[in-house]
């Protein structure tokens, strides 16, 4: 726990009110959306503004105390869980849009803002922010900087960091770092605010954030493609992208997604199919016509059983908004579910598939995947029950073989939920002992203390169970 002297100074610097170590106040922050892991922290802070975050960071530094940074909890890779003790620093109160800025188009915001919140105070204004992470409804710009999010339209528009302009941080010293600007080129020194995009709060604390913004498309349109064989929905993506045109969107789901999606969203999803591709294009309504027109074409060479393009604007916004709910869908069958994201070159796609279905076979597994096939990004997601010692040790095996397939395809581990802890074992798989060595020099010098998100990037568990502590 945290000792009386230091934690009356914490209180002194953020009230009484947002200093919590009650049990049942760490209890709520000892998890988050990712299953397998609990770890209580010592007391939870919740800090006002930037001058606060500075002053708990030197105490912290000073006695060694470890902080993890936390927005919405909703990542899937453990970043957020306490495993080392120490606090939770909570930005709930941090939570305001700075600025929209229509001249230069950026938006700056704190670390605590609702991603959705923000895209449509944007979109007000007739701009567009494409990032958009499943989770986006509770999900905070914070979390989704230090994950590198991605989301539905990163195959056309690209991920978090594509969109980073400026950040405001806390280096663990307790110093104020301020990189980036409203600017289209700036080549002056090294490139510190992707160094920190997608650094899972281990190198620095975000307090500020200036995103890019672009104008909002003219049109869009959205279909959906149905399947009796996966291999040929899967080799649909490749040649879509061969024929040099990128959708928005381009989403895979198998029958068992389709199942639990339909099942939970009932908006009319076939279920008879074994996938589907969910398509949608946006831009010039001339430009959206020719390439629906031609994707559709490519869809049915491919032996799409039939393809349907959405009825109305609601009737899209319903398919893509069902898409969204393919996690919380698939976590209403079993006890335990566990999403990935192995990551592939988009002409392995096919493979990919394929080798997931033989290695869920393999081990006697139920695995639903789905994914944002267009830029290889799939999430084979298995339903388990963590009580089932045997079924967790195939689970493990299962995703072990798959994370080794995704990186012998030329693929990576991981593509856009990070590495946290649930991923820490198979990193050197990616980047071999001379990368992650990279890495820890880095780490190294900006926080010698270990005091930022500890435990995480760089942990030594091979289990994905942490005991409570």
């Amino acid at each position: 726990m945290i000792q009386a002297d230091i934690k009356e100074k914490l209180q002194q610097i953020v009230g009484p009110e947002n200093y919590d170590d009650s049990k049942a106040g760490r209890l709520v922050y000892s998890y988050d959306a990712s299953p397998q892991f609990q770890s209580m922290p010592d007391a939870v802070v919740a800090p006002r503004n930037k001058e606060e975050v500075q002053k708990i960071v030197k105490i912290c530094n000073k006695h060694r105390i470890p902080i993890v940074p936390r927005g919405s909890g909703s990542n899937l890779c453990a970043g957020t869980c306490p495993i080392e003790g120490g606090i939770v620093l909570l930005f709930k109160h941090m939570n305001k849009i700075l600025e929209i800025d229509e001249e230069n188009l950026t938006v700056t915001v704190q670390p605590g803002v609702i991603t959705l919140d923000m895209i449509k105070a944007v979109e007000e204004k007739g701009l567009f922010y494409p990032p958009d992470p499943s989770s986006m409804k509770i999900s905070t710009i914070g979390g989704n900087i230090n994950e590198n999010s991605g989301g539905l339209r990163g195959l056309k528009y690209g991920v978090t960091r594509d969109y980073v302009l400026a950040l405001e941080a806390v280096l663990a010293n307790g110093e104020i770092i301020r990189t980036g600007g409203k600017l289209a080129k700036d080549v002056a020194g090294y490139d510190l605010t992707r160094l920190l995009v997608g650094s899972e709060g281990t190198l620095a604390i975000l307090t500020e954030a200036t995103l890019k913004l672009v104008p909002m498309p003219e049109t869009k349109k959205t279909m959906l493609a149905l399947y009796q064989d996966i291999e040929a929905c899967a080799q649909t993506v490749s040649n879509i992208i061969a024929s040099r045109i990128i959708p928005a969107t381009l989403e895979f789901l198998d029958q068992p997604t389709l199942q639990a999606v339909e099942a939970f969203a009932h908006i009319g999803l076939p279920t008879n199919v074994k996938a589907v591709l969910l398509i949608e294009q946006d831009g010039p309504e001339e430009v959206v016509e020719r390439d629906i027109e031609k994707m559709a074409e490519i869809c049915r060479a491919e032996k799409a059983v039939d393809v349907q393009v959405a009825k109305s604007p609601e009737h899209a916004e319903a398919l893509m908004t069902a898409r969204r709910t393919a996690l919380s869908a698939l976590a209403r069958l079993k006890p335990t579910t566990i999403l990935e994201d192995a990551t592939v070159p988009r002409s392995e796609i096919a493979k990919m598939v394929v080798a997931i279905n033989g290695i869920a076979e393999k081990y006697g597994l139920n695995i639903g995947t789905f994914g944002h096939a267009g830029d290889g990004n799939l999430h084979p997601t298995c339903l388990a029950d963590i009580r089932d010692k045997d079924e967790m040790e195939r689970v493990e095996k299962a995703f072990a073989e798959i994370f080794q397939k995704a990186i012998e395809l030329g693929g990576t581990i991981t593509g856009e939920h990070g590495v946290g802890v649930a991923k820490a074992p198979y990193l050197e798989w990616k980047l071999g002992h001379t990368g992650i060595e990279v890495m820890k020099a880095i780490k190294n010098a900006l926080d010698p203390n270990h005091i930022l998100n500890p435990g995480k990037v760089f942990a030594k568990e091979t289990n994905r169970v942490v005991m409570m502590k």
